[in-house]
């Protein structure tokens, strides 16, 4: 098939790329290159350095390459920002994608997949596993975002027969995760410890959280490519690995293996800043038990090494 990746620069959406192009799937990327880098990008892909929110840009891109699917990984993917900025977050987030929506329906594509959020849009959960059914309600505009993509990918559906794939993902990890983010505890806790800095955990310290990793993200994309019903899927390991973390030190001490550093992580109660509040409860173990037959390559602790 030919498919188009939206910022296939980045850390998950290159990994989807390489996955795509092992499949032998013909591959073109789309990324404006703000967060992405060059050096991730699959030398056997092509590549439009544009946004998704240039419309013309697009026309041009999807008239070339004639896609049968677009798999939708750009995102502005930073919650605090979408606090502060929401009209430059849903500029990106909803718009954007509405853009890519559009070209899929001009352009006779045959299926959309996208990235949607497992933690962002449920928001604080009823109970420990969150299925696909548990209540939509985002605490940020950046999951109120992913929520109304979730919407419209429905519509453009009914509407006007687009097939979709919405993947909620966990806690993605894994080779080519930017440290300097918010997002990404992994990569940011790893090479804090490398730098001797220390570690800051919001909330109690009694968190669930589910870790997936990379490969397993690319591979649902993959997955997703076969006839499965348009729907939204969870991603994720159903391992609850982040829970105690701040009591269990010995994931630190024995996993990554820096015992001098178990001084230095501190439990906080808020996020800070005017628009902070307490996360204790925001927990995300998200559970499918309806999507692709995706079973986890990696656990947590192998994909550390």
């Amino acid at each position: 098939m030919k498919v188009i990746v939206t910022g296939g620069a980045g850390f998950i959406g290159s990994h989807i790329v390489d996955t795509l192009i092992h499949a032998g799937h013909e591959v073109s990327i789309i990324d404006n290159l703000s967060t992405g880098k060059k050096t991730n990008i699959n030398p056997n892909a092509n590549f439009y350095e544009t946004d998704i929110r240039d419309l013309e840009n697009l026309k041009k891109i999807f008239a070339k390459v004639k896609p049968d699917v677009i798999n939708h990984q750009a995102a502005h993917a930073i919650v605090n920002a979408s606090i502060n900025d929401p009209t430059h977050d849903a500029d990106i987030n909803v718009i954007g994608s509405i853009n890519l929506l559009q070209m899929c329906k001009e352009f006779s594509v045959k299926k959309f997949i996208f990235a949607s959020s497992g933690g962002a849009i449920y928001g604080h959960p009823q109970s420990n596993l969150c299925k696909e059914n548990h209540p939509i309600q985002p605490l940020s505009p950046y999951g109120a975002a992913k929520a109304s993509i979730e919407i419209y990918a429905k519509v453009f559906h009914q509407t006007y027969d687009i097939e979709f794939i919405g993947l909620r993902y966990g806690n993605v990890f894994g080779p080519r995760q930017d440290p300097y983010g918010e997002a990404g505890v992994v990569a940011i806790f790893i090479q804090k410890m490398l730098r001797n800095q220390s570690c800051i955990i919001y909330g109690s310290g009694e968190q669930e959280r589910d870790f997936v990793y990379v490969e397993d993200v690319a591979k649902a994309s993959l997955l997703s490519l076969e006839n499965h019903p348009s729907e939204y899927y969870n991603i994720g390991t159903v391992k609850l690995i982040f829970k105690h973390l701040f009591q269990r030190r010995f994931m630190i001490e024995s996993i990554i293996c820096f015992p001098r550093f178990l001084n230095r992580i501190w439990v906080i109660g808020k996020l800070s800043g005017s628009n902070s509040w307490p996360i204790d409860h925001c927990n995300n173990t998200i559970y499918s038990d309806t999507g692709p037959n995706l079973r986890p390559i990696k656990s947590f602790y192998q994909g550390l090494w």
